[in-house]
This record gives structure tokens, C-alpha cells and sequence, in this order.
């Protein structure tokens, strides 16, 4: 094991007029430090082509991750689906990144576009062979992976944006990587520049698609460990224990709750310097702790935590708020979002009264609601999560 993982992003728009996307992204990990990624895209739009792409990425990455063979699981894509009688091309075509142990990329491609690397913010020309499985060529490359290294795998949906309108042959590949470029050594999440680049083909197709369009990013980046303290213990005994292990985990540290930020101070022996500048009306303000990196408001700050996180996972609109707001959320979002790849959770099980809707049955926990909402959103952000209760 490295001290290096993989960040995973991606977004799709669909085809103008249809409301199933035909590309289809399948995520399976095997163990803390192997990944298979796999991208499909469906012949056509619509209800077939999301049908086609799903069944494909499906079968390739839970073949894959059960350890079976690239030719066997190339093959049963073959015997499944069948080469379409009016066109003669394959009805979906696929990209697999297999992440081996946090090392090295397999990387395989059947007539999708060419994966792009970019390294050292500059485009990597990777070696590649050419493999012939069951009558279709394949691409096959084996790349050792290097820290900051952008994998950008799309469906064809990306390069063929603009034909007739910005572009009279599309957006070629090479413009694509000349684009990404310039956004690679911003520091940008894998999420955030499949998003950058899926809003640009969806201008450049004039807002109206004439194909289903994906891009899927995988960066790799050194891990960053982060800890969050939310809420009391339910046995008051249990302070200094609670308090001990959080603050002896490596990485920074942050607390949410009031009640939680005061029992941090008095286990720190620091005051609590308390901030009056709302920085979004609708949210309470932080405060600082010495010893601690950021310390905010409890159950309403998760709550649009856990808001961002949805949206983050979806059509990523939210971005501009949290990616530049100074509330506590938008804060924490950054920490978590952007910086941490391993997020351990200490969570107090003590009951606050206020939190409690009585329209609810008396053992609901908005609390422990959040947290599992929370975590499970960032688990599909590639995040390691572990929770501890008290």
C-alpha cells in the first residue's frame, strides 16, 4: 500500500428530448486500494441505448472485480450484445480503468475516445497495444501512476459537440486536452472538472445535445485524513475519552454543535472566541478554538452539508455557493469535498430535545440521520469513512 488514492468524478447529459442518458458510469471497488471505472455508452439515445450501456458496464466491472480475465469479460460483452444489422457497429462501446493497488492504471478501450492523461498538467502520450478479442480491436495500456495524474475518459458525445455550430468537424481531441489543460493545475476536484467539461460541450451543442455526452474523471492525489466531532457523548463519562481519540488522529480537525465546541474548549483549556459575522443570513456563524480548525454550529450547518453533498453527487449547480462561501457549511463542504480522502466521524449519541420532531416516533434522531446520510454521500465520493458513536 502507497500513501496515494483515487479521487472519481463524472457527469451526463442527455441527448436533447430524452429523458434516459445513454452513457452509463460503473464504479466496484476490490478492497481500500483497487478500483474498476467503467464508461459505456449505448448505440443511440433513449431508453435502449440507457439499457445497453448499463447491462455492458454492469457485466465488465462485476466480471472485472471478481477477478475474471479481460478476454472472458470482452467476450461475454460480445456473446450479450450483438452487432446492430442496419450500422454493423457494436451497440455499446466501453472504457475500463482498472486502479490496481493504488500503482498502476489498466486501462482499456473499445471505440470510445481515447483516454486523455494529463500530466504535469500537459497531455501524456501513454503507450498502447492493440489486442484483437472476439473479432473487435482493442486498446490495452498499463500506466504507472504518479500523483496529480488527470484520467479523462469520455463518450463520443464529447468530441462530436459543435459539429455544424461552433466547429464544422466537432470538438477534436486535442482541443479537449488543450481545454483541460488549463484548468488541470487548479487544483479542481475530479468531480468538479467533469463538470467543467461536460458544461462546455452542453454550450457548444447550443444547450441542445444531438448525443448523449459523459465525462469521467479520475484523479490521483496523496491521501489527506480528516476528523469531525459532532454532538456529545450520550454518557458524560465519556468526554475526555471521545476528546482524546479525536484529537490524537492525524489530520485537521473540526467541530460542529455548541454544546460539543464548549466540551473541545474545556478538554483544550482554550476560550471559545465567538464570531458575529453571519456570512449567510440563513446560517449561524463559526467561531475559533484554538486547536481546532474550524468549529461551527451543529444539526442546521450538517443539515446543508448534506444538501451540497446530494447536489455534488448530481448536477453539481451548487458548487459556485459552497465552493466560495465563508458560512460554516460551505467551509466544511471545501474540507470535505475538495481536500479529505479519509474522514473519520466521532459522533455523540446524547439526545438533544430541541432537534426532535413530535410528529415523529419518540427514538428519531435528527442527528444520527444526518450522519448517515452524510457519510453514505461521501462513501460515493470515493471517500474511506469510518463513524465512531458515544
Amino acid at each position: 500500500m502507497n500513501d496515494l488514492c483515487a479521487e472519481i468524478g463524472y457527469k451526463s447529459i442527455n441527448h436533447d428530448g430524452e429523458q434516459l442518458c445513454g452513457d452509463h458510469v460503473d464504479i466496484v471497488e476490490q478492497g481500500n486500494d483497487s478500483t474498476v471505472i467503467v464508461l459505456a455508452d449505448g448505440l443511440g439515445s433513449g431508453v435502449k441505448a440507457s439499457i445497453l450501456s448499463t447491462l455492458t458496464s454492469k457485466i465488465i466491472s462485476t466480471m472485472m472485480a471478481e477477478g475474471l480475465t479481460l478476454t472472458d469479460c470482452v467476450e461475454t460483452i460480445a456473446q450479450t450484445l450483438p452487432i446492430c444489422s442496419v450500422r454493423g457497429v457494436a451497440y455499446s462501446t466501453f472504457t475500463i480503468l482498472h486502479i490496481v493497488n493504488n500503482r498502476e492504471m489498466e486501462l482499456i478501450q473499445y471505440d470510445n475516445p481515447l483516454t486523455i492523461l494529463l500530466r504535469n498538467g500537459v497531455n501524456y502520450d501513454y503507450p498502447k497495444t492493440e489486442m484483437n478479442i472476439g473479432g473487435k480491436t482493442i486498446y490495452r495500456s498499463v500506466i504507472r501512476l504518479q500523483e496529480d495524474d488527470i484520467f479523462i475518459a469520455m463518450s463520443d458525445g464529447c468530441p462530436h459537440a459543435g459539429i455544424g455550430l461552433a466547429y464544422n468537424f466537432g470538438w477534436k481531441r486535442e482541443d479537449i486536452i488543450e481545454y483541460m489543460e488549463a484548468f488541470s493545475a487548479c487544483g479542481y476536484t475530479a468531480k468538479t472538472l467533469s463538470t467543467i467539461l461536460i458544461d462546455e460541450v452542453y454550450k457548444l451543442y447550443g444547450k441542445k445535445p444531438g448525443d448523449d455526452a459523459t465525462a469521467c474523471v479520475i484523479k490521483i492525489r496523496k491521501r489527506e485524513p480528516m476528523n469531525i466531532l459532532f454532538g456529545p457523548p450520550r454518557d458524560r463519562d465519556d468526554c475526555n475519552r471521545m476528546m482524546a481519540l479525536f484529537f490524537s488522529k492525524e489530520g485537521k480537525h473540526i467541530v460542529c454543535g455548541g454544546t460539543t465546541s464548549s466540551i473541545a474548549a474545556k478538554y483544550l483549556g482554550k476560550p471559545i472566541r465567538a464570531s458575529l459575522d453571519f456570512a449567510q443570513s440563513d446560517m449561524p456563524p463559526i467561531a475559533q478554538l484554538e486547536g481546532v480548525d474550524l468549529v461551527t454550529e451543529g444539526v442546521i450547518t450538517i443539515n446543508r452539508v448534506v444538501e451540497y453533498a446530494h447536489d455534488a453527487l448530481g448536477d453539481n449547480t451548487l458548487y459556485e455557493k459552497w465552493s466560495f462561501g465563508r458560512d460554516g457549511a460551505s467551509l466544511i463542504c471545501r474540507m470535505l469535498f475538495e481536500e479529505a480522502t479519509d474522514i473519520n466521524f466521532y459522533v455523540g449519541r446524547a439526545v438533544n430535545p430541541a432537534h426532535q420532531n413530535p410528529d415523529l416516533p419518540i427514538n428519531f434522531n435528527i442527528k444520527m440521520n444526518l450522519v448517515e446520510e452524510l457519510s453514505g454521500c461521501l462513501k460515493q465520493m470515493g471517500k474511506r469513512i469510518k463513524v465512531s458513536y458515544f
